[in-house]
């Protein structure tokens, strides 16, 4: 494919780093089991993370759309790697947690930083097959990514496995070295960051979106459905496990086919991506997505759980691609940054939100009834916003890029 070869260092270079991500978490999950086995410390990796993002975001934008961004994110990634090699010299909890915490706040300057250096790199003809690739790349080290990590937990430990992703991010900054620097001179300058730069960008998003109404309505429909999806996540193996019944290799199986489905979803949605609109990507795959989700929680039996699974994976593909487009067209990318990290504290509260509810009235009521429920409330989510999109009286608002 020409647009893999085109694109092929960075789709690469994202793609191995996003390996390592997943090949870390069964090892850091593991390792951190057998140093306490207690389930509150394994809780806290899941609480220290996005409590780091959170409190980094309120300041990340405004440094990162004042630097260069190939060079923060090769800087981000050796830190991630040198953070990640220390891991397993730790013997404390709290240590662990710290560089955790240290970890996710460099993460938190590198994802916005990779948006905006795609967007320029990338142009808007290319973007959509782009994203679709770069989505399969994703979808396969999350398929690949735990079954590497057991393989290399049996040949070795977890220690040398937390090394190898601590490799994929050293591996990842070489081959960014490698690419253009797409900044420019006025966009790279340094600047003193002060309370008063801090404020003047926080009015600057505000009066973005207060000038792009019809974005901001877009944008918290897909992520207000999206984050109920991440909140069903959170619950899926107590579905499987307690209402199906199935044993701990079917859910291995089950969380594959999903990976699976992914996959596939990326290829095809590559394969049409000059054929078909970025909205109808994200209407059509949010809404497909989220019943499928429903589907799911929906299930008797293992087989319809199994389908269920298969589908929403692949058809999340259609929608992550064509969110990932309309973002990077509508989103100035001297903006990315600002915009960007003030987006991450919104998502971050939003899935805390909404998987502490989902906890909350699984206990009151049933898991099975809870969920059906959220499904449709996601469900009516992308209805609405298929209506937003396809709205004759939004049609002169929408970029002709998502038409």
């Amino acid at each position: 494919m020409k647009i893999l070869r085109k694109y092929s260092l960075l789709i690469g270079g994202l793609g191995f780093s996003n390996l390592g991500n997943w090949i870390y978490l069964v090892a850091l999950n593991l390792y951190v089991w057998h140093l306490t086995e207690s389930p509150a410390a394994m809780a806290g990796i899941f609480i220290v993370g996005p409590t780091a993002r959170v409190l980094t975001s309120l300041v990340a934008g405004s440094f990162i759309d004042r630097m260069n961004k190939r060079k923060l994110m090769i800087a981000t990634d050796i830190i991630r790697g040198f953070i990640v090699f220390c891991m397993p010299f730790m013997e404390s909890i709290w240590l662990i947690y710290t560089l955790l915490f240290l970890a996710n706040i460099a993460s938190s300057f590198f994802g916005p930083s990779s948006t905006y250096y795609i967007t320029k790199l990338v142009p808007s003809e290319d973007r959509q097959r782009f994203n679709a690739i770069l989505g399969t790349f994703n979808s396969g080290s999350f398929l690949v990514g735990p079954a590497l990590a057991g393989l290399l937990i049996m040949l070795f430990n977890t220690t040398v496995t937390i090394w190898f992703n601590s490799i994929t991010f050293f591996v990842c900054a070489m081959i960014i070295y490698l690419l253009p620097d797409v900044d420019d001179v006025k966009e790279s300058s340094q600047q003193r960051i002060t309370w008063q730069i801090l404020k003047s960008d926080y009015l600057a998003v505000v009066a973005f979106i207060r000038q792009n109404s019809l974005f901001l309505t877009i944008y918290l429909l897909f992520q207000s459905a999206l984050m109920i999806a991440f909140a069903l996540d959170s619950q899926e193996a107590t579905f499987i496990k307690q209402d199906l019944a199935l044993s701990d290799s079917l859910y291995g199986a089950f969380v594959s086919s999903a990976g699976a489905g992914a996959i596939i979803g990326g290829m095809v949605a590559a394969s049409f991506a000059k054929k078909m609109s970025t909205r109808s990507y994200m209407v059509i795959g949010l809404f497909l997505t989220m019943l499928f989700y429903t589907a799911f929680y929906a299930s008797t039996s293992s087989i319809l759980a199994f389908v269920s699974f298969v589908f929403l994976g692949f058809f999340m593909a259609f929608s992550n691609t064509g969110y990932e487009t309309f973002y990077q067209q509508y989103v100035p990318p001297e903006m990315m940054g600002r915009f960007g990290s003030i987006a991450n504290i919104f998502q971050n509260i939003l899935q805390i939100s909404f998987t502490l509810l989902l906890g909350l009235f699984a206990e009151l009521f049933t898991l099975q009834m809870t969920a059906i429920i959220f499904g449709i409330i996601s469900i009516l989510f992308s209805i609405s916003l298929y209506f937003v999109l396809y709205s004759q009286k939004n049609y002169i608002g929408l970029k002709e890029e998502i038409l």
